[in-house]
């Protein structure tokens, strides 16, 4: 424990809430994908570099290309290298070193899973992860060949990456077919949104708090807002995302996760069935968006080319492996309304978009007026806001009104802030760093259930087929812009307006 205590100390993590986990063997499917090398690997490397990460564990690549482990290595030491920047430390890197593997597999090739049997050969009592970085139309194929390499042990975790299915039909076979080898108790569907330090202290900040619950509900609430917006691109993801869209990628699981911690009523305790229970409950409520409602209440985009902090960059139809009649959506805003006696009356309004101004992921709660104000308050400004703030920087912040200094009694906004980073002296876990270890730990409570993906999948699949029913074509928006103009029509028809807006 010496050299654990002393990697804390030089990553600032204190040693108290540090604990070393379980041995562990976790397999990395796609071992050599964006995903893995950009963040899990990053983020492993951390843990073992903060005493979280036993020597015996084994952090295994598996692909179908020709690499030996000391090639796979030197690989995964260029990615950390370059994604961990200053973090990077070579001495401790070549300790880490000693626990990476590769497994050349085929995915779809059973015989190929001879080759990880015998890798896994007399480690069937520790926890081993599966960590699927593929392809969703590949789960069940790699399920099935698992089960029949019997490398499924009662110790076996199995982690599914978004995005599951691109309807309810297609997310109901790949969760049968996962569960025909693996338990719902032995399933992790990931949502990294979920793993990130904001959000944990949103529910801190509802369920740890006597001062907001009272005001979390219809009468003291006006409107709340969600924002995921991202100034990138599609990227190299262009095959993908043209089948996906702003909808099914980022509405269906990020948004709506937030959404259902903002909403969700205080579970009975901290138990993962009990914190997941009550995020179902708000899944269910969401009155359903059907018919011609999708044109009154959602908004759809499409970016053009434009500039994003005056660099030009091409509109989504000039984008690589995007087809020149695309009418995929990369930008959404929605009207929701929650029908619970908490929340009738209240809406929720979802936005996310690529090609905005902005890189920004932020909840805004807004709170109701003085009901009989003696000041005079500034216009257009709400007098009291709680901003969650969850990237780039992670922040809580709320706004109320003060005197301004001088003669008279005018009122101006001013914020008390917390700055997370800056309160605490240390780096806050990456979402996947927290989600790995709550893997390794066996807790769920940050993993979707079954349930839960079925009803998120049953209320987006009407809006998909309300675009179609109509023949809606996403509306045009300059990148580096903060969406189509009908986005702003959505909120301000209500008498409000976007937060980056005011």
């Amino acid at each position: 424990m010496r050299a654990s205590a002393t990697l804390c100390a030089e990553t600032n993590e204190d040693i108290r809430t540090v604990a070393v986990l379980p041995t562990f063997d976790m397999m990395l499917f796609g071992g050599t994908g964006d995903l893995v090398t950009r963040k899990l690997l990053p983020a492993l490397y951390r843990r073992y570099a903060a005493g979280q990460v036993s020597e015996e564990s084994r952090i295994v690549g598996i692909a179908r290309g020709p690499l030996s482990r000391a090639e796979y290595a030197a690989q995964a030491q260029a990615a950390c290298r370059e994604f961990l920047g200053k973090e990077f430390d070579l001495s401790r890197w070549e300790r880490f070193a000693r626990l990476l593997g590769y497994v050349r597999i085929n995915a779809a090739a059973e015989a190929d899973y001879a080759q990880l049997t015998r890798f896994l050969e007399g480690r069937d009592d520790i926890v081993r992860v599966f960590f699927f970085s593929t392809a969703s139309n590949l789960f069940s194929v790699m399920c099935d060949n698992l089960a029949k390499a019997r490398v499924v042990t009662a110790q076996s975790r199995v982690v599914l990456e978004k995005p599951l299915g691109h309807d309810t039909a297609s997310a109901d076979l790949i969760n049968a077919q996962v569960g025909a080898a693996f338990t719902e108790r032995q399933i992790y569907r990931i949502d990294h949104y979920l793993g990130k330090e904001a959000v944990q202290n949103l529910m801190a900040l509802r369920f740890g708090n006597a001062l907001f619950e009272p005001l979390w509900r219809r009468g003291l609430i006006k409107h709340v807002q969600i924002t995921v917006a991202e100034e990138l691109g599609v990227e190299r993801r262009g095959n993908f995302y043209d089948q996906t869209g702003a909808l099914r990628d980022m509405v269906q699981n990020h948004l709506l996760q937030l959404l259902c911690i903002m909403a969700m009523e205080p579970p009975a305790s901290n138990d993962p069935d009990a914190v997941r229970d009550e995020k179902l409950k708000v899944l269910r409520a969401l009155r359903p968006l059907r018919d011609r409602d999708v044109l009154t209440k959602t908004v759809r985009g499409q970016y053009k080319a434009g500039a994003v902090r005056g660099v030009p960059v091409p509109g989504y139809l000039e984008e690589a492996d995007i087809a020149p009649d695309s009418t995929t959506e990369t930008f959404a805003a929605l009207k929701v309304e929650i029908d619970t006696w908490r929340w009738a009356g209240v809406p929720f309004y979802l936005r996310t978009g690529k090609r905005l101004q902005d890189r920004i992921t932020e909840l805004v709660v807004t709170f109701d007026d003085v009901p009989h104000p003696i000041f005079d308050k500034p216009a257009s400004h709400s007098a009291n806001e709680l901003v969650i703030r969850l990237q780039p920087d992670e922040s809580i912040m709320l706004t109320v009104l003060a005197k301004n200094p001088g003669e008279g009694m005018r009122l101006k906004p001013v914020s008390l802030a917390l700055d997370l980073g800056e309160t605490f002296k240390t780096r806050s876990l990456d979402a996947y760093e927290r989600l790995l270890m709550d893997t390794v730990k066996g807790n769920l409570t940050l993993f979707m259930r079954r349930d839960e993906l079925d009803a998120a999948w049953r209320w987006v699949d009407p809006i998909r087929a309300g675009w179609e029913q109509y023949d809606e074509p996403p509306k045009p928006y300059i990148a580096g812009s903060w969406g189509p103009a009908s986005s702003s029509a959505l909120i301000s028809r209500d008498g409000f307006s976007w937060h980056d807006e005011l």
